[in-house]
């Protein structure tokens, strides 16, 4: 079971590599898809929420699939649809194609995190679910990381769209390995063993009947949607405030929003696994310390003058690395209360609250502010930005992100807020699911010592 195990996460970490990889294309070449096309910050903004909406809208969906079909398959068939839809943004030459690329991609990417969130529960017990967890996670900073330095050479040398070109061949090879992941038993790996069955009614009344479950739905809206606005931003952030040039700025926001991930989800996976054996709601407890950590880091990195792009580059780092802990620890919380045969449709409305809530309106919000500010600052010192070439424009546009992006911050205290409300719920949540598992459990055996005597 252990090398079995070990395959499949293996192959499932690079996958969700891949993921992250081909979603963050569009925030490493924004800005030279913006100067290209002569695109507003909103308007990049809108490249992402196209194709977060759509990646929402049939996740729920693709969330049930997995829950009742052969989750390898359905993996093999998004990879497969995304890997190639990616090559293809690169053949775009307008806005409005993008967006229409974008928004198919997001129909394959996402098949990805219900399939693999509910393989890695049955594959992994609890004791070190988020340690595995941690794992398959540690593909989102490293797919970030690799979207940023990469894409940014690939537009220094051959322009923007070979970032996407590039993408296509090593999906296909993740697409094979998720063809060769053998399908697990549900529940093979829970205390009780409930096998496919699940408590009475509606699936999604049931999973939204859970105060925990609540609560990480609103966590996850607030924090997808700083997550978001940094992937889209953070690029066009460094270049127009530190004066960074397209591969330079692909190496700071690789190390900022990418490298910085790695100790934030190990230490989160670690952490949640040794204070689960003492505290059950120790994992949500953790991702709130952490996020708390975040606030006065990323407010203070924020505030650094123009050309401290090192002083930047740490404080802001660390506040990434602490929102990183996020995912391992509250990603196996959910395992924790949800049953194996729901565990897919929880990561699917989950998801999809996350996303549209979140993810879309991150990256519009932050944009629209920022042209907001950057009208407004243009008014203050009495110029007419619209009539500015374009080097003019530039520390208008660089004062305007970076004012947006002070939302961050704001937003994180309310994340930290609801991380504490959903631990407070985690206890009774787990207590009442475990007592539902040893009943289904104890029937189950009462009912196979019968089944002799009446043969």
């Amino acid at each position: 079971m252990t090398g079995r195990a070990g395959f499949a996460l293996t192959v499932l970490f690079a996958i969700n590599m891949m993921n992250f990889y081909d979603r963050l294309i569009i925030g490493a070449v924004g800005e030279s898809i913006a100067v290209d096309w002569g695109l507003s910050d909103a308007q990049l903004g809108y490249l992402g929420t196209a194709f977060i909406l759509i990646y929402a809208a049939v996740g729920v969906p693709l969330g049930r699939w997995a829950d009742v079909g052969n989750r390898s398959r359905i993996l093999t068939l998004g990879v497969t649809v995304w890997s190639v839809l990616t090559a293809l943004s690169g053949f775009a030459q307008q806005f409005w194609q993008m967006v229409m690329l974008r928004l198919a991609v997001g129909v394959g990417e996402a098949s990805c995190a219900p399939a693999s969130n509910s393989l890695i529960g049955d594959l992994y017990p609890a004791r070190t679910r988020a340690r595995a967890m941690s794992l398959f996670m540690l593909g989102l900073p490293l797919g970030n990381a690799a979207a940023l330095a990469v894409s940014g050479i690939m537009t220094k040398n051959y322009g923007w769209r070979s970032a996407f070109f590039i993408a296509l061949v090593p999906g296909l090879l993740c697409a094979v390995g998720a063809w060769m992941i053998k399908e697990p038993k549900r529940g093979a790996t829970e205390t009780h063993n409930v096998g496919s069955r699940k408590r009475d009614g509606s699936p999604y009344k049931l999973v939204l009947s859970i105060p925990t479950m609540r609560w990480i739905i609103v966590s996850g809206a607030l924090h997808n949607f700083n997550m978001y606005a940094i992937g889209g931003f953070l690029t066009p952030l460094v270049r127009r405030v530190h004066g960074m040039d397209p591969a330079s700025a692909g190496y700071l926001t690789m190390a900022v929003y990418g490298l910085a991930g790695v100790p934030g989800m190990m230490l989160g996976g670690l952490l949640g696994d040794a204070i689960i054996r003492r505290r059950r709601n120790g994992r949500m407890l953790v991702a709130a310390v952490a996020i708390a950590f975040s606030v006065p880091s990323m407010y203070i990195a924020l505030s650094a003058e123009a050309g401290q792009w090192m002083l930047f580059g740490v404080l802001f780092g660390f506040g990434c690395m602490m929102m990183y802990v996020y995912y391992a620890t509250v990603y196996s919380t959910i395992q924790d209360v949800i049953e194996p045969s729901l565990r897919a449709t929880a990561m699917a409305l989950y998801f999809a609250a996350m996303y549209v809530f979140g993810g879309a309106l991150g990256p519009m919000v932050v944009g629209g502010t920022s042209d907001y500010y950057t009208q407004q600052r243009a008014v203050e010192v009495g110029a007419d930005f619209d009539a500015l070439p374009a080097e003019e424009q530039l520390p208008f546009r660089a004062y305007g992100l970076n004012s947006a992006l002070y939302l961050l911050p704001l937003m994180s205290i309310f994340l930290a807020g609801s991380l504490f409300a959903g631990a407070r719920t985690v206890n009774a949540d787990v207590d009442k699911l475990q007592e539902w598992m040893r009943k289904v459990s104890d029937e189950e055996n009462a009912k196979l010592k019968r089944e002799p005597a009446t043969t």
